[in-house]
């Protein structure tokens, strides 16, 4: 199913408050007064074609300024938009964009998802991020960036140093709160990443979000994680999914879990934490922790003994409030488990990607499409697309949707 985001702008909190001024005209900067006219001065500069996707989306953006603006802005010209015809933005159009956003500091960010912008692109997004300091969020997901251009933008070799240059950056960065550094080509067995991504944890108390999906993270990386967690102040958000995680990599989440007071979300799906790995967690949250909203658990091979400790945390946990287990092995017990904790008012049905039902006087599980984030590739034919309970990652931690 190709996925269509709704185009158009998207209003986020800027880094620092906007001045609110009596008028609609004093709210727009005279650099903003009118991005259309400034994008197609620029074509005509370059003897460059006009884009007609970017044009209608700077339109609509013109249109918001004048109604006032006291947020930034982040231009959505994702390309993946069925519900009407696009035509996608190439290396040389982003280089428009860029000029653009160099003359607007009220525009903070750019989503240009599924385009065609090649290394071309990754060119001008590399000198983008170099001069342009107050973007604080640039999406270049599905844009057939090679190599070249990924060492452009990193100003690095592809794979492990690209990694490692992004933890040492974010040491001292004071402004990104939320990086995705999923899946990257890495080769070596020593976790080399993480022992960088750990340090950057204890110097950096900025970052709020952080999505290590697909790192290849065990248990060794999962515990230089968790050490620099004892020392974070400001981490809400931490994705681990897609990993190699054991039961045994555990025992040093739960421990910090009885101490930190700011991690509400944590994703620990489609790794093999099993029966032993959910206790420590429910040991942690039943005693212990009082902040942590969101656990994810999809498909750990959790059988009915480590999914019922997780039901009965919650009766005792008045925080947690989501808890997402389909994927695992339910027995009966845990059946009645999760159903008496949603009958009971205590897991509301949007919090779960799981529905009771009953054949034969004998309660079953359904799955149900909620989740931290369900249409993170894709957005549904029919229905809301960015509802709370398939994404409530960005519902409840809302720094950088989409990330």
């Amino acid at each position: 199913m190709d996925p269509s985001p709704a185009p158009g702008p998207t209003r986020v909190p800027t880094p620092t408050p906007t001045p609110t001024l009596a008028s609609a005209e004093e709210h727009v900067p005279a650099s903003i007064a009118s991005l259309r006219e400034h994008y197609c001065n620029l074509c005509a500069e370059k003897s460059q074609k006009i884009n007609p996707f970017i044009l209608n989306i700077l339109q609509e953006v013109d249109e918001e300024c004048k109604k006032g603006l006291e947020k930034g802005i982040i231009l959505n010209i994702a390309g993946n938009n069925r519900l009407m015809p696009v035509q996608r933005v190439t290396g040389e159009d982003f280089w428009t964009l860029s000029r653009i956003l160099k003359k607007n500091p009220y525009i903070i960010g750019l989503d240009v998802r599924y385009n065609l912008l090649s290394h071309v692109g990754a060119y001008y997004a590399a000198k983008l991020l170099e001069k342009q300091l107050n973007i604080i969020y640039l999406n270049l997901m599905f844009n057939d960036i090679g190599p070249d251009g990924g060492e452009l933008i990193a100003k690095v070799l592809h794979g492990m140093q690209s990694v490692i240059a992004f933890a040492t950056v974010l040491t001292q960065n004071k402004a990104i709160r939320g990086i995705n550094l999923n899946r990257p080509i890495l080769y070596g067995e020593q976790e080399e990443s993480t022992v960088h991504i750990g340090h950057m944890l204890k110097e950096n108390h900025c970052l709020v979000e952080l999505h290590v999906c697909k790192h290849d993270i065990k248990n060794y990386g999962i515990k230089q994680l968790c050490d620099a967690l004892y020392l974070n102040t400001s981490l809400r958000y931490l994705d681990v999914s897609c990993n190699k995680i054991t039961r045994d990599g555990m025992v040093y989440l739960a421990d910090v879990l009885k101490s930190n007071t700011t991690l509400e979300i944590i994703d620990l799906s489609f790794n093999r934490i099993e029966n032993a790995g959910a206790s420590y967690l429910s040991e942690s949250l039943t005693s212990h922790n009082r902040t942590l909203k969101v656990l994810s658990v999809v498909s750990n091979n959790i059988e009915g003994e480590g999914l019922v400790a997780l039901s009965q945390s919650m009766k005792t946990n008045p925080t947690l409030t989501n808890i997402y287990v389909w994927g695992n092995k339910f027995d009966e017990a845990t059946c009645m488990a999760y159903s008496d904790l949603i009958q009971m008012g205590r897991l509301q049905p949007d919090n779960t990607d799981v529905e009771p039902f009953v054949v034969d006087d004998h309660v079953y599980l359904a799955e149900v499409s909620n989740g931290l984030k369900k249409h993170y590739y894709w957005t549904p034919t029919y229905g809301e697309a960015y509802g709370h309970s398939s994404n409530a990652g960005f519902a409840l931690v809302p720094i950088g949707h989409h990330l």
